[in-house]
């Protein structure tokens, strides 16, 4: 048995001092999970519902942790169905003012024997007008007078609902005209299930009315055996004809012409039907009850286990999440679009930067030319070995570029993307079968991260790895990169001195050509086609237009988003279901709680007769 498991007295220990140390573990356990950050969130009404049961098992604990269990019987019924004259009658006259233990207002009236402390008494009782007997026969019985159930003045019926706790048994009296009553009806099936009902059809001598139709007890038992109730126990009074005709200490009481009349039934029931063995069933059968209703709310608080549905709403999450990276850096490149002159300007001297000799004097020509600023390029004659970095050239700051194009963006659509991103994940979680009511604050929390400020640095970074890439290529874009380099800085220069050998060469053996002019410009002729025939495939193989390098930006910017989005995103669902399971675990544990002490207690309830009183 584990540490947390309530455990439970051997039986040979008298059963009713063994249980209540089991429920004030049990009322410790409830209260120290309503005071956890409960998943998902009680509502006020949950949350009081549980206090309320905690509330319950103290008032069961301290009631079966006294030497002689108090079984208290509360009269309950409408007006005028004759509650007050029912324990006058049962008192054997009217309970005087005088005998009140303290004077009170307008209260419930709790007729117990003095032997008995106030202090023993449940405290919703202690605050009522106490009226005390020496009748041995009720020695351990408290008869609770309450205020109407149909009572105009709210105020007694709080009253009453916060006597309704404190009962063990429930005697429900009516009248040929209020034992059906709607109030009271309702108020008996919401209670039925917490307490021990015994029901008195008072004004029995106004019930005789032959050929009247369907008697109200027949009605009344028939209603009852519909709510469960197989044997229900109903006794039928005339409470005024035992105020009028005393019957204590009467071994003749004077018996109303009445037939069917039971109150003499009732009296007995109460004094020697309800011994210590019925007592204790009747208190556990309480017990019971309560530890059935606590079963019920902890299955109903129970989370669901989300596991398998918060993988399938990850898998859809990432589709969206792929799609909005694509759109997210859709829209920072379009920022960039206008500003295409520009780049391909950076990038074009980037790479002119990394050629010597004649090729990278063709290069600088060819982008003054093609980019405004002609002057003459300056022509080294010796190629340009590679260098591990490439520095720009020029003025041009491609950060800053796309620091703007991310506040273009951002002004633009980029903010209303961020909100309408995590509705449509809501959306898509709920059609899972997410509860979106836990999921959206996590959601929204992670929405209103500075999502624009992510974007910038991811734009950035990419801007500034794509640049570093094309300057220092790997595997076999690096081969070819470092070829081209190779032959661009080597060819020409070989081309033209080849050619101005061989015209020396032709020279000196007597072939030159026949036109001077025609042989001074062959070199430069092979040079300007080799140069051109390298320029084209450079432009081939490491193209420089912005389509191009738009292409490769957006590839590296949507995995970028896509990781960023996923990193705070995705864990979200599979979070969420890891929470509840934690929460369901713990509610399961306290079930089982609850369930060992119900278990032990069904093993020795059946120790009297007292089913009647239970409806199933």
């Amino acid at each position: 048995m584990s540490a947390d498991t309530v455990e439970v007295a051997p039986q040979a220990e008298p059963m009713l001092r063994t249980l209540a140390p089991a429920l004030r573990t049990l009322e410790s356990r409830i209260r120290g999970w309503l005071a956890q950050r409960l998943m998902p969130p009680f509502t006020t009404l949950q949350r009081a519902t549980f206090e309320g049961l905690a509330d319950d098992l103290r008032r069961q604990a301290d009631a079966l942790q006294q030497e002689q269990p108090l079984l208290t019987i509360v009269l309950m019924g409408g007006t005028g169905v004759g509650k007050s004259s029912l324990l006058n009658a049962l008192a054997g006259g009217a309970i005087a003012q005088a005998s009140f233990a303290r004077p009170t207002t307008r209260d419930p009236v709790v007729y117990f024997h003095e032997s008995i402390s106030p202090h023993q008494l449940d405290p919703a009782l202690r605050i009522c007008k106490l009226a005390v007997h020496d009748r041995p026969a009720l020695r351990s019985k408290v008869l609770v007078d309450t205020p109407d159930v149909d009572s105009n003045d709210l105020g007694n019926r709080e009253k009453l609902f916060a006597i309704l706790p404190a009962a063990d048994i429930v005697l429900y009296v009516g009248s040929q005209e209020k034992y059906h009553d709607q109030l009271g009806w309702n108020l008996f099936k919401e209670q039925r299930k917490r307490h021990a009902f015994a029901f008195v059809l008072n004004k029995w001598d106004r019930c005789q009315h032959p050929g009247a139709g369907t008697r109200p007890d027949e009605d009344w038992i028939r209603d009852l055996k519909a709510e469960g109730f197989e044997h229900p126990l109903l006794f039928r009074t005339m409470a005024q004809h035992w105020i009028d005709h005393p019957w204590q200490d009467n071994p003749n009481p004077t018996k109303p012409d009445t037939t069917g009349e039971q109150f003499l039934d009732l009296t007995r029931w109460l004094e020697r039907g309800l011994k210590k063995l019925e007592i204790e069933a009747i208190k556990v059968r309480g017990v019971g009850q309560l530890l059935a209703e606590i079963q019920t709310g902890l299955t109903t608080a129970t989370p669901p286990d989300l596991i398998a549905v918060s993988e399938k709403t990850t898998r859809q999450w990432r589709r969206l999440l792929d799609e909005e990276s694509r759109e997210s850096a859709d829209v920072l490149l379009r920022a960039i679009d206008p500003h295409e002159a520009e780049v391909e300007k950076h990038f074009a001297v980037q790479r002119q930067e990394q050629f010597g000799g004649i090729m990278g004097a063709w290069l600088r020509l060819w982008h003054k030319l093609r980019y405004g600023g002609f002057s003459l390029p300056r022509i080294s004659m010796l190629p340009k070995a590679p260098s591990s970095s490439a520095a720009a050239s020029s003025d041009f700051d491609l950060i800053d570029v796309a620091r703007r194009a991310i506040r273009e963006a951002a002004d633009r659509s980029l903010e209303s993307r961020f909100k309408a991103f995590g509705n449509r994940l809501l959306i898509s979680a709920e059609s899972e079968g997410m509860p979106v009511l836990l999921l959206g604050d996590r959601v929204d929390a992670v929405s209103r991260l500075d999502w624009r400020t992510e974007h910038a640095r991811a734009m950035i970074e990419v801007l500034a790895e794509a640049e570093k890439t094309w300057a220092e290529p790997t595997g076999v874009r690096r081969v070819v990169h470092r070829s081209l380099q190779f032959l661009a800085n080597v060819l020409p220069m070989t081309a033209l001195v080849g050619m101005g050998g061989k015209l020396i060469w032709d020279w000196t053996m007597g072939t030159q050509p026949s036109s001077i002019t025609t042989s001074l410009l062959l070199p430069f002729a092979t040079v300007f086609m080799v140069l051109l025939i390298l320029h084209v495939a450079i432009n081939i193989f490491l193209p420089l237009r912005w389509p191009g390098i738009r292409a490769e930006y957006e590839r590296r910017m949507t995995r970028r988003l896509e990781a960023d989005l996923g990193r705070e995103y995705l864990p979200l669902p599979g979070k969420l279901a890891d929470d509840l399971l934690d929460e369901r675990k713990r509610v399961e544990d306290l079930r089982k709680e609850v369930s060992e002490v119900a278990r032990w207690l069904q093993e020795r309830e059946e120790a009297a007769s007292v089913a009647d009183l239970y409806g199933n």
